[in-house]
């Protein structure tokens, strides 16, 4: 299995799949590890309709505008997010999920009720309920499309769709947004080049926006010069 380093720098959008499906307990292991992904508060806004009906891809492909690849993949991920996370009886399911790991005490609870109900009405760092949904959601499928090729199986994030009448087709209610689709399968050859990416010093800055980043690197060899044997040793043990 490929440690996280290249599961992350050989994924890609794959623009056609083999008709192959997934077997069942790879994809419920896909679903598994994409649920682990951070949230707010932990509210864990994110929903997934799992779609492997070919009847039902066939309707995707009609509200994602003719997308072949929507029939093509294995399973097709419609990936929504709630909008009532604000509300005392969904803070209070949060809590007592985390009280029954032991995460979280009564002082963290009183917290939650406190906290949630004012961040979703004064929205201090989104401008409106959609943007944090998405925001959150696209974390979880983040999640997916790396857990998915680290079993082997590959992934596209689609955008194009029409999600009025997807929403009606496949019952989804009004107080649920749907984010994204999230095609599923193996890919089909030959695959698109790599399309690259944007260096660090086009993508990052130092300290404040604009300013050039000058990343500063540390080398094993120069942090080993400072401690003793054993004690690095030790270090790099705790790190890796």
């Amino acid at each position: 299995m490929p440690n996280l380093k290249e599961v992350i720098e050989q994924r890609r959008s794959v623009r056609a799949f083999r008709t192959v499906p997934i077997p069942q307990e790879t994809l419920n292991e896909i679903l598994r590890l994409g649920a682990q992904a951070p949230s707010s508060y932990n509210l864990q806004p994110w929903r997934f309709v799992v779609v492997t009906d070919p009847a039902q891809k066939e309707k995707l492909k009609e509200f994602g505008f003719d997308q072949e690849k929507l029939v093509q993949a294995s399973a097709v991920l419609i990936c929504c997010g709630l909008r009532d996370v604000f509300e005392r009886s969904y803070i209070k399911s949060v809590i007592d999920l985390g009280r029954e790991t032991g995460g979280v005490n009564d002082k963290r609870a009183r917290f939650m009720l406190m906290a949630i109900p004012p961040f979703f009405m004064f929205r201090p760092c989104f401008k409106n309920i959609e943007a944090w949904i998405n925001r959150q959601v696209m974390i979880a499928v983040g999640y997916l499309t790396l857990a998915a090729k680290s079993l082997g199986v590959d992934s596209c994030p689609i955008e194009g769709f029409v999600s009025k009448p997807l929403k009606e087709y496949f019952q989804i209610p009004d107080d649920v947004e749907v984010c994204c689709l999230l095609a599923l399968g193996y890919a089909d050859e030959p695959m698109a080049k790599y399309g690259g990416r944007f260096g660090l010093d086009q993508l990052c800055y130092s300290e404040s926006y604009g300013q050039p980043f000058k990343p500063q690197e540390t080398h094993y060899s120069e942090l080993k010069g400072e401690l003793s044997q054993t004690d690095f040793n030790k270090a790099y043990t705790e790190v890796v």
